[in-house]
């Protein structure tokens, strides 16, 4: 049973902080926690003398007093090792108290400065940004609110490429990126005309920056995409894992890099930021901290107008059993909470919705005094004295760079688990007419009277006739002490942030030897290209050198596509090892887990495993360590689950193989609609990184992965990934043939199977085929031939995306080149003088063969599999879906008949030969292998 979001209490009764009727709602709030009725009491009298004593508490002291003693009592005993529950949720106060705040080790002045500069470039750049004539956008708010927070960070916690052991990770939240471009211009790494040039990556008169953190687009500067909300909080949490298995499979000494992510309060909606907490937890990732920046709004208004977001991530992250550490106030709510005995102060703020606390950030000192303070007589004894300029003053956590350095220093220095900062902050904070509006997310340019004010507000030099136009960007200068300062800070910290390197670290790649099994095809044994593939897997880790690099990832389906054959060799990685006898740990295929392990079984997560893909595919640049992930899925699981996710791969410049198993709209048969992918090659033709191929057979694969690693780890490396999709259905996979083309094979095209010899003067046709569709092809070539009299040849299509890509880039030239010579497709060019009509199949939507329609120089048709998948045999379904080996017959044969090469009435007799509208006269075909 789950905690009730409100928990009512009678009216009147003081409930000492704890949610009543007029408390914020959505505030989850733990179960009471009650001994097991089969516990036996050791000594009654002394349980009930506790019991006693908490009673006289609550009668003589009242029920805040209890609460307080309570949860003190509940801190200690964790402390001791007592194992109770644990304190869900706190009081809306700061974790750490005056008296356990360290000494802030850097010029506090100084460092203000600096953040005030970088805040009015981050401004000013946005607003550059929106001249007249430009009007690009850009988002102002969001840094205004966290500036302390990065500089805090830059000036003593992330550690640059060149520290030793390596570089933090820092996942950076998207739309601050304009504060992390003012300060790589206050360090010298940007310059005036490249600030102006934000949004503007092809126009502007310097480099182009991107609006968001783009490594793609900005190679030597952004290391993690994030701006899609939510991938950057699930991301940093299995970067952090893989850091320790890198580090535990004695690849890379990972011990000194911590991975930060900077996240906002609205984007813990998403389900991919809170969906792998438990991940972190259990793993004990200490070196990840993450950083919340609480400014209570999300684009459109209030996160939890009605409730408290950080009270509730609160219970999020406790439960999930994260150390929390929790920055509310600033240092001018000190005093008036050591002043505050009874507790009033804690529990009227925890009683405030944060909706009423954004509104007393936009109001006078005079209105906060009357509504907050004014509501308990305590409250407004607690303020006389302070004017209401003073109580205007009273900061946010988040504004205050001792309670941010302290909460940073417990968070990096606590062990067993990950830590989580949360923090309070105004958004659009120092911006008068920006702070805390609802529609300040959106807004984009600073007026005259808010440049002013600014400015003023910042502390800047800057004249106001320099104000008069457009405002301009200020530098203090290279000898400043504040460059100089920043400059030495990160010096000792190892350089710069954000920063990525390429280290272009080439592999020594297999020999040959290795994909000998897959050219030697499979005899009189039918097998599919997943198990192919798969072989192929197990071969490639054997191999001394080489082997150690490649990271099979899986999500709770090894033993379908065969990989529980590397569980006793491999082992699958755990960082607790393996504690317990295995069920099956007799059988030869155990289940075995190890702190070396190389296979990361992720359990049943998608996102997680595309969460390791991105760590490993990327694992050349954020550590100088190229490894070679190979990610095996159900593919209907892949690019349509995972979408997004694989985008980024693509930013972020991964390399790796993605393979998506199972594929096909009919060969999964047995699953269904859910199940059964007839899509996926269309949507990797969106993303432009990723290389596709459809193999037909065996030894396809074996040169499709070989040229796979030569492009992504050997000399000059590329930064693109390959998706192959394979399939469940065994059958006879053929020897290599003897002159094999592989540059066709690799370009996407080539003959597999020339036309037989009818008769002279017989019709000619192309069928074009991917994947499983070769097997009808080639029995219709046959079908063609003996009933019909017709030489078709069949062709591979390994890859209609690469097919369709190659065009492109042709038909770009030509337009650019009207008057010159004039670049001729490779599909083109290879069919060119064929005789008859092409017909192109596959197990995909008919769209996926259309691809390459505008450069078929032939008439043309694709059979498809459009529709929603069913479950039946394979039989049935090709021909529900009319791509069978007598779907191919007839398409052919209607073709012919337009072009006369067959007579009229062909197609016809063909379909009542093959009974081609009568679903049940197909068979059930091929039955074999997991459906």
């Amino acid at each position: 049973m789950t905690a009730p979001l409100v928990t009512s209490t009678p009216p009147g009764r003081d409930t000492g902080g704890v949610a009543n009727d007029q408390s914020p709602v959505g505030v989850p709030v733990p179960p009471v926690q009650t001994a097991p009725a089969s516990y036996q009491d050791a000594d009654s009298a002394e349980t009930q003398e506790w019991l006693e004593s908490l009673d006289a508490l609550v009668k003589n002291a009242g029920p805040r007093r209890a609460r307080y003693i309570v949860q003190q009592l509940l801190q200690h005993a964790g402390d001791a090792g007592v194992p109770v529950p644990g304190v869900v949720r706190t009081d809306y106060v700061n974790t750490i108290g005056p008296a356990q705040e360290p000494e802030f080790p850097g010029d506090e002045a100084l460092e203000e400065r600096i953040a005030n500069i970088d805040r009015w470039n981050a401004a000013v750049l946005v607003s550059r940004a929106n001249r007249p004539g430009v009007g690009v956008g850009g988002h102002i708010a969001s840094f205004a609110s966290s500036a302390t927070l990065y500089e805090t960070g830059w000036n003593h916690f992330f550690r640059g490429p060149d520290a030793p052991g390596g570089g933090d990770q820092i996942f950076w939240q998207g739309h601050a990126s304009p504060g992390m471009y003012a300060r790589a211009f206050l360090e010298g790494r940007l310059s005036e005309d490249d600030l102006d040039s934000f949004r503007q990556e092809l126009t502007g008169p310097g480099t182009g920056l991107p609006s968001y953190p783009h490594p793609r687009l900005m190679p030597g500067f952004w290391q993690f995409p994030t701006v899609s909300m939510g991938l950057g909080p699930i991301d940093s949490i299995y970067q952090a894992r893989f850091n320790r298995y890198l580090q535990n499979r004695g690849i890379k000494d990972t011990s000194s890099q911590r991975v930060w992510a900077f996240l906002g309060d609205g984007e813990m909606d998403e389900v991919e930021s809170l969906g792998a907490l438990g991940v972190a937890a259990r793993e004990g990732l200490d070196n990840l901290t993450w950083v919340v920046n609480c400014n209570l709004q999300r684009l459109d208004g209030p996160v939890r107008g009605n409730g408290k977001i950080i009270q509730e991530l609160e219970g999020y992250f406790r439960g999930a059993g994260w150390n929390v550490v929790k920055v509310v106030w600033g240092r001018e709510w000190d005093e008036l909470f050591a002043r505050d005995t009874d507790g009033v102060l804690a529990e009227a703020m925890a009683n405030v919705a944060d909706g009423q606390w954004q509104t007393y950030s936009v109001e006078s000192g005079a209105y906060f005094r009357e509504h907050f303070f004014g509501s308990d007589p305590k409250l407004a004894e607690l303020v006389e004295g302070m004017s209401d300029e003073q109580l205007k003053g009273l900061r946010r956590g988040g504004h205050d760079p001792r309670k941010v350095y302290a909460a940073y220093k417990a968070a990096t220095e606590h062990k067993g688990a990950p830590s989580v900062v949360i923090v309070q902050t105004v958004k659009g904070w120092g911006l008068k007419s920006f702070e805390a509006r609802n529609a300040t997310h959106q807004m984009k340019k600073l007026t005259k009277v808010d440049v002013k004010e600014f400015r003023d507000r910042l502390g800047l030099p800057i004249p106001d006739e320099a104000l008069a136009d457009l405002p301009p960007y200020y530098h203090p200068g290279e000898d400043s002490p504040e460059v100089r300062y920043l400059r030495e800070k990160r010096n000792a910290l190892g350089g710069s942030v954000p920063e990525r390197r390429d280290p272009n670290k080439a592999l020594d790649l297999p020999d040959d030897k290795v994909y000998a099994e897959l050219k030697a095809g499979s005899g009189k044994q039918p097998v599919a290209t997943t198990m192919a593939t798969v072989r192929l897997i197990k071969d490639l880790v054997k191999i001394k050198g080489f082997g150690e690099r490649v990271v099979p990832i899986i999500p709770d389906e090894a033993r379908t596509f065969g990989l529980d054959a590397l569980f006793p060799t491999a082992k699958i990685y755990s960082p607790h090892g393996q504690r317990y006898e295995a069920v099956d740990r007799a059988l030869l295929l155990s289940y075995k887990e190890s702190e070396q392990g190389q296979l990361l079984n992720e359990g049943i997560t998608e996102a997680g495993s595309m969460g390791s893909m991105i760590a490993a595919g990327t694992a050349y640049s954020t550590h100088g360590e190229p490894m070679i992930p190979m990610y095996i899925f159900y593919s209907m699981f892949g690019f349509q689950r995972t979408g997004d996710q694989i985008w980024k791969f693509g930013d972020q410049l991964g390399r790796g193989f993605l393979l998506g198993a199972t594929a096909g709209r009919t060969t999964l048969n047995g699953e269904g609609l859910q199940h059964e992918d007839g899509h996926s090659p269309l949507l990797a033709s969106t993303n432009p990184a990723c290389v596709y191929y459809d193999p037909a057979w065996a030894f396809e694969v074996g040169h499709i992965v070989k040229d796979g690693l030569r492009r992504m780890y050997g000399q000059d490396a590329e930064n693109v990934f390959y998706y192959l999709t394979i399939y469940n259905e065994p059958y006879l996979q053929p020897a290599e043939p003897e002159g094999l083309d592989v540059d066709g094979l690799l370009k996407g095209l080539y003959r597999y199977a020339p036309a037989p010899q009818v008769h002279d003067g017989a019709p000619g046709a192309q069928i074009l085929a991917s994947g499983v569709a070769m097997q009808w092809a080639l029995e219709a070539q046959q079908l063609l031939a003996q009933d019909w009299g017709v030489a078709a040849d069949v062709w591979s299509a390994t890859s209609w995306n690469e097919l369709r890509r190659e065009a492109l880039s042709c038909d770009a030239h030509n337009l650019l080149n009207p008057d010159g010579e004039q670049q001729v497709p490779y599909i083109t060019r290879t069919l060119a003088g064929t005789p008859g009509p092409v017909i192109a199949v596959s197990d995909y939507m008919r769209t996926v063969q259309d691809q390459v329609r505008p450069w078929v120089q032939h008439d043309f048709v694709s059979l498809g599999t459009d529709g929603f998948g069913l479950s039946d045999t394979r039989g049935a379904l090709r021909r529900h879906f009319k791509v069978d080996a007598a779907s191919i017959v007839v398409a052919t044969l209607m073709q012919l008949a337009r072009q006369g090469g067959v007579k009229p009435e062909a197609p016809r007799e063909a379909v009542e030969k093959y009974q081609l509208g009568d679903i049940r006269a197909a068979g059930a075909g091929n039955t074999l292998g997991e459906s």
